[in-house]
C-alpha cells in the first residue's frame, strides 16, 4: 500500500500506526521522504512493537547501513529465521545509498512470513518508474513522508503538545512554526524543552514563555515587525528593522523576507476570498481565525490586492539583492531599510 498520495503525511502516519500497534504488521515497509521525523518515529513504533523486550533486540534485530550495505546481504538477513521469538526485524538506515536496490525485487515477489523489513530513505524518495517501487506498494507499505503545509504544521504543534500534557497560546503556536520552521525533529525538539520548563502547577505556555525557551525576542522578532506594517507603525517598523541589523545572526535577512513574503501573500489571497468573513478568509487560506483577525484583517485595511503584489515583487528582489544580483555594495540593513520604505509608502 503506497501513502500519502491524497491523504496528509499526519493522516497516513497515524493509519500506519494504528495497523502496527494492532498486530497488522506488513512484511516490508518503504519509508521515503524529505520529511525525516515520520520516517524516524515509524520505525521507532515497528522495533517496539515487533519486538517490546530490548534483550531480545540482541537476537532478531539486524541493522545495516545503505552506504556499508549491498541488497542481496539484506535479502539473505531478511530470509534467516527467527531466534526465540515469533519475528525477524531488519532495518536498512539510510537506504538511499543503496545502488542495488532493483535486486529487492525477487524477495518481493514471496517475502518471508516471519520477517518485518523496514528501509529508511532519507532526503529523497525512490524512483516510481521502478518495478520495486510497485511490488513494495503491492507487497507491503510505501510511504512518503512530504513536508507539512502550514496548516498541518500548527496542527502538528498543538497535537504534539497535548500528547505532552500541555497547551500553548494561539498566537505561540504560530510563533514556534515561523521561528522554528517546518522540520518537525526541530519542532518537537523545542517543544520537549518548552514541556520541561513548564512548572507542573501551570501547563499553558505563553509567548513570553516560549520566548524564554526558544530563544525569541520579545520585542524584537518577526511577529512583531508584522504588527507594525498591519497598522502601519512606521517608527515601530523601522526600530525592529533596525535592531535585526544589528542582531544578523539571530535575525538573517532571508529568514526575515520569508516571513514577509508569507505574510503578504495571505493577505493578496484574503481578496480571493468568495467569502470576506473572518472565519471565511481563515478557511480560504488554511490559518486559524485569530491570525486572520490580528493580523489580515487590519492589513487589509492599509494594503489592497494591487500594492500586496508590487510587496511581494520587491520582496522578491531584495531577496536576489541580498544574495548579491544587481547588488554591488548595499548591505543587508540597507536593503530592508530600502523594502520598509517602498511597503510604508
Amino acid at each position: 500500500m503506497a501513502f500519502p498520495k491524497k491523504s496528509s503525511t499526519g493522516t497516513a502516519f497515524k493509519q500506519i500506526e494504528a495497523d502496527i500497534k494492532n498486530g497488522k504488521l506488513a512484511p516490508i515497509y518503504y519509508l521515503m521522504g524529505e520529511e525525516s521525523y515520520y520516517i524516524d518515529r515509524l520505525c521507532d513504533i515497528i522495533v517496539d512493537t515487533v519486538i517490546p523486550d530490548e534483550e531480545d533486540r540482541d537476537f532478531n534485530l539486524i541493522t545495516f547501513y545503505g552506504p556499508d550495505s549491498s541488497t542481496d546481504a539484506i535479502v539473505s538477513a531478511a530470509k534467516g529465521i527467527p531466534m526465540m521469538g515469533d519475528r525477524l526485524l531488519v532495518v536498512v538506515k539510510e537506504a538511499q545509498a543503496l545502488r542495488d536496490i532493483d535486486k529487492l525485487e525477487y524477495y518481493l515477489r514471496q517475502p518471508s512470513p516471519t520477517t518485518v523489513l523496514v528501509f529508511c530513505h532519507k532526503n529523497g524518495k525512490l524512483d516510481g518508474r521502478k518495478k520495486v517501487s510497485g511490488l513494495i506498494g503491492k507487497a507491503g507499505v510505501l510511504f512518503e513522508s512530504m513536508h507539512p503545509t502550514d496548516a498541518e504544521l500548527l496542527a502538528f504543534i498543538s497535537t504534539y503538545c497535548q500528547q505532552k500534557n500541555f497547551e500553548l497560546e494561539p498566537r505561540a503556536v504560530q510563533m514556534i512554526a515561523e521561528y522554528v520552521g517546518a522540520d518537525l525533529l526541530k519542532v518537537s525538539s523545542e517543544l520537549d524543552k518548552l514541556a520541561v520548563a513548564l512548572p507542573q502547577e501551570q501547563r499553558k505556555a505563553t509567548c513570553d514563555m516560549v520566548s524564554d525557551v526558544i530563544g525569541i525576542s520579545r520585542q524584537f522578532n518577526v511577529y512583531e515587525l508584522q504588527d507594525a506594517l498591519s497598522s502601519k507603525d512606521q517608527k515601530r517598523a523601522f526600530e525592529i528593522v533596525k535592531y535585526f541589523d544589528k542582531n544578523q545572526k539571530e535575525n538573517p535577512i532571508q529568514l526575515v523576507l520569508a516571513s514577509l513574503y508569507k505574510y503578504f501573500s495571505n493577505i493578496m489571497q484574503a481578496y480571493y476570498s468568495p467569502d470576506r468573513s473572518e472565519r471565511g478568509i481563515a478557511e480560504y487560506l488554511g490559518v486559524p481565525d485569530w491570525q486572520v483577525r490580528r493580523n489580515v484583517l487590519p492589513a487589509m485595511r492599509h494594503y489592497n490586492g494591487m500594492k500586496c503584489m508590487y510587496i511581494l515583487n520587491a520582496i522578491r528582489k531584495t531577496d536576489a539583492k541580498s544574495k548579491g544580483v544587481e547588488n554591488p555594495n548595499t548591505e543587508d540593513g540597507g536593503l530592508m531599510t530600502e523594502l520598509l520604505f517602498f511597503i510604508l509608502h
